[in-house]
């Protein structure tokens, strides 16, 4: 069977060119030409698009979003088509353009953007409740997103501090044995906190912060007794709760403060005769205006594609050894 080929003329607005869609050195143009054994021949605005008939039509709607992303000043690059290649495959409720014009404001004019359709469900969640559950697998940005919010929200004035809360399951009692101050301690165990603070914040500024007291890292054994008021406060790894340190947590809870709790039912660390808060708080909650849950999946994984089908593989095996 022959190649189909399809014209494709390109309406670019405000001064945007189509060197912008086949990207520095074609690189866009061809990561979509691998992506879907096509080939695509530029003439000005116009794109002459040759292979199998369903992979032409499909690249013919991708680039139609790809020139409306350009159109809305929507900068591309070869992640976001990536992304976009993701989204429209999963036939996601929202267009990728719908997507990506949220934005967080974090350190130094960055932005971070959703980058899948539940991701920009959870943002909306956070923005909207007081009290959030994120629960998914890694790489759905479910902490990450939350600390992204609660540092626009620092530099917004809209909360006086970031409480970071994480259970320290594999220290146990020997924690307060271990040398050093508190974050000395907890620190192996707080590091991916770390890690994403440096990033929007900058290693410098994120000391400074917790050296005032705007920035609390701690693990989950010292909340009791506190009220936190005017805080942001993301539970990280609340899977590792049990009933009780869940409840204990939540409230907490004070005036002008909102909550994040994330967590992976799937990466259980307590004992196994030891019942998981995370596992049981949505029966509980349930009904509660002001309180939602986001259920994030393997659709909404963002670091290597590796990863999305590692937990793929998990969720089949795991179904089949139920069986």
């Amino acid at each position: 069977m022959s190649p189909v080929k399809q014209k494709l003329s390109i309406d670019f607005k405000g001064g945007h060119s189509m060197a912008e869609l086949i990207g520095d050195r074609d690189e866009l143009l061809q990561l979509i030409e691998r992506k879907y054994n096509v080939e695509i021949f530029v003439l000005g605005n116009d794109l002459e698009i040759s292979g199998k008939n369903k992979n032409v039509k499909e690249v013919t709607r991708l680039i139609e979003e790809l020139a409306l992303q350009i159109n809305l000043g929507q900068k591309l690059n070869s992640e976001k088509v990536s992304d976009s290649i993701k989204i429209m495959e999963d036939k996601s409720d929202l267009k990728p353009h719908e997507i990506f014009k949220d934005s967080i404001a974090v350190n130094s004019g960055k932005k971070i953007k959703p980058r899948t359709e539940g991701q920009k469900k959870y943002i909306e969640a956070i923005k909207e409740n007081t009290i959030v559950f994120g629960i998914g697998p890694a790489g759905t940005g479910k902490t990450y997103l939350a600390l992204a919010l609660a540092v626009e929200a620092l530099n917004e004035n809209k909360v006086g501090r970031i409480i970071l809360i994480k259970p320290v399951v594999e220290a146990g009692e020997k924690l307060g044995f271990l040398p050093g101050d508190m974050y000395d301690k907890v620190n192996p165990y707080l590091r991916p906190l770390y890690d994403a603070l440096y990033e929007m914040l900058d290693v410098e500024k994120f000391q400074q912060y917790r050296d005032m007291g705007i920035i609390e890292v701690v693990p989950l054994a010292y909340m009791r007794g506190r009220t936190l008021n005017d805080s942001f406060i993301i539970l990280d790894e609340a899977q590792n709760t049990s009933p009780e340190q869940m409840k204990m947590f939540l409230t907490r809870l004070g005036f002008g403060s909102k909550i994040v709790v994330t967590g992976d039912i799937t990466q259980i660390d307590l004992p196994s005769d030891k019942e998981s808060g995370l596992v049981i708080i949505k029966n509980i909650l349930i009904g509660i205006h002001g309180i939602e849950f986001v259920y994030l999946s393997s659709k909404d994984v963002v670091r290597h594609e590796l990863v999305q089908r590692i937990v793929d593989a998990y969720k089949v095996y795991g179904e089949r050894i139920k069986e």
